[in-house]
């Protein structure tokens, strides 16, 4: 007798050898190169609060008014595919209060903050290149890298000029979604200078004066998803001053709120693309390399057994044993 292996058993371990040998390219190879920043980009993000706002017609500092910070990041496809491996983003924020919206032009808010951010498309670390403004430093702005760890992260800060230390804080749920929390804070600092008339910064025998621009921040609290670096949560609360050349106190207050906080549309929307582009890196990172193991390895060993295994079949009738007819002349 002898053993000859099925076509069925060839197919379930060629099947289960391929599953195996596709568990770690989805996991070590797919996977990784899926996590990219995008190009192509075209997202809103609005925060709202209340706080002091400069009335340029009054000339004063109004209070208990209605703030609303509109950011609006859309992506320089040309941009980004000359640049070869960044993801190029241009970003404009308004500062607005009820009087300047609905505003038929950006131009025309409280404040409108046109800049560019040119990051590493899988890192996400800054790219100096495309024309970015301004010269954008940290490990994070906009958003966080991939994988986010628990630990401190240097957030750009574009108000401040500058890197702002933001300390991992746990977790939060935001809209039912676990994120990891960060907070951090900024300390008073001169960021420019303004021409202003000299009544408005405690000099008014000066009919101009070029006053010292403060920035500071009672506190920012930033919520993200751990796989993609998303932020799903952000609160801030800006202060802006005005100081005569050289003062140690403020002169004026030109915006200064303790809260203005991303609204619950712009937080759901956050949410819905966070559980979206982390599902999708869950499910090349472990679900599908996890399954396709587990069942190539059901079928390598399956199809391995029926090899082994054969099926008999009888022996060759052309054998030494069996007996001939005679033939006779």
């Amino acid at each position: 007798m002898r053993r000859n292996a099925s076509p069925l058993s060839l197919i379930l371990l060629g099947l289960g050898t391929f599953l195996l040998v596709l568990a770690p390219l989805l996991a070590w190879y797919v996977e990784p190169r899926a996590a990219v920043n995008p190009v192509d980009i075209d997202t809103t993000a609005v925060y709202k609060g209340t706080g002091s706002v400069f009335d340029t017609e009054e000339l004063e500092t109004v209070s208990d008014q209605r703030i609303t910070v509109t950011q609006r990041v859309r992506g320089n496809v040309a941009e980004s595919e000359r640049s070869g491996r960044a993801a190029v983003w241009d970003v404009t924020t308004t500062v607005d209060t009820d009087a300047s919206l609905p505003a038929a032009d950006p131009h025309d808010a409280l404040e409108f903050i046109p800049h560019r951010w040119v990051m590493d498309r899988k890192t996400t670390k800054p790219v100096h290149c495309c024309g970015e403004k301004p010269y954008i430093e940290g490990e994070a702005y906009l958003k966080f890298p991939f994988d986010v760890h628990k630990r401190s992260y240097q957030w750009w800060d574009n108000s401040l000029g500058s890197t702002v230390t933001l300390r991992y804080g746990g977790t939060k749920k935001v809209q039912g979604y676990t994120g990891y929390r960060f907070t951090g804070t900024v300390a008073p600092a001169k960021v420019g200078t303004r021409l202003v008339p000299g009544s408005i910064v405690d000099q008014p025998n000066r009919p101009q004066v070029l006053a010292e621009e403060w920035y500071s921040n009672h506190g920012i609290e930033l919520v993200v998803d751990q796989a993609t670096g998303r932020v799903i949560y952000a609160q801030v609360g800006p202060k802006r001053t005005l100081r005569a050349p050289g003062a140690k106190k403020d002169a004026v207050v030109l915006l200064d709120s303790r809260k203005i906080a991303f609204t619950t549309g712009t937080q759901k929307d956050a949410v819905r693309q966070a559980e979206r582009d982390s599902g999708q890196l869950r499910l090349l990172g472990e679900t599908l390399p996890i399954g396709a193991a587990v069942t190539g390895f059901v079928l390598a060993a399956v199809g391995g057994v029926l090899v082994l295994r054969g099926r008999k079949r009888p022996d060759s009738p052309e054998t030494p044993e069996m007996h001939r007819v005679p033939v006779t002349m």
